[in-house]
């Protein structure tokens, strides 16, 4: 980390995006950029790629959790609503979300982009907005640019299409990574926002 300016580093979270094939095929990678970029966030590292299948498994089960904790959250959510699940068992829903989620990520080119800043994974969730583009609210990366709601995708027995992807935790962003980049990819730099946004010192308009 450059450390020119004034300021305790130790706040600094980088996290992962992935701007998905719809969100590709749909010419919105400019945008979203865009929304990261203006609320003060930065890219530290960016490709474009064509994932394989066995790449976002590698993404997706780099936590043993992830497969029951994603059945647990569907089944929960059906429940809510009034519907049946499809599996009662969440490790078995969690394989069949997991198969549903290679097909959706590897079916085109993807953009992938490492932002850095204060409390960046949480920012960035935020701006994404809910999982479900349905309930994200207006203002929201996945509010204004997708009409997808979970009956839609579970009816067509797909995954939902929602643009991106946002590490969930930091934890989470710091597994999920090194699936994308290498890390002589990942460029350390500064930038003269960094001082606006960060230096102790800044004066320089008096």
């Amino acid at each position: 980390m450059i450390t020119i300016f004034n300021f305790n580093y130790e706040f600094m979270e980088k996290t992962l995006v992935i701007v998905k094939p719809d969100g590709v095929q749909r010419g919105l990678v400019g945008e979203v950029l865009a929304r990261f970029e203006r609320v003060g966030l930065k890219i530290v590292a960016m490709k474009m790629t064509w994932p394989d299948a066995k790449q976002v498994e590698k993404h997706y089960t780099t936590d043993p959790e992830w497969m029951r904790k994603a059945g647990e959250k569907t089944i929960a959510t059906q429940k809510g609503r009034g519907i049946t699940p499809m599996f009662e068992d969440p490790v078995e829903y969690g394989k069949f979300i997991l198969g549903k989620l290679i097909k959706y990520i590897s079916v085109g080119p993807v953009v992938a982009f490492i932002l850095e800043g204060n409390c960046a994974v949480d920012i960035v969730r935020k701006i994404a907005g809910n999982t479900e583009p349905y309930s994200a609210p207006a203002g929201t990366i996945r509010g204004d640019y997708c009409i997808e709601t979970y009956k839609l995708a579970d009816t067509a027995e797909r995954a939902v299409r929602n643009i991106v992807h946002a590490s969930g935790s930091p934890e989470e962003a710091e597994k999920e990574i090194p699936v994308w980049f290498d890390k002589k990819e990942i460029i350390e730099y500064n930038r003269a926002m960094d001082r606006v946004l960060y230096d102790t010192d800044w004066d320089f308009v008096k």
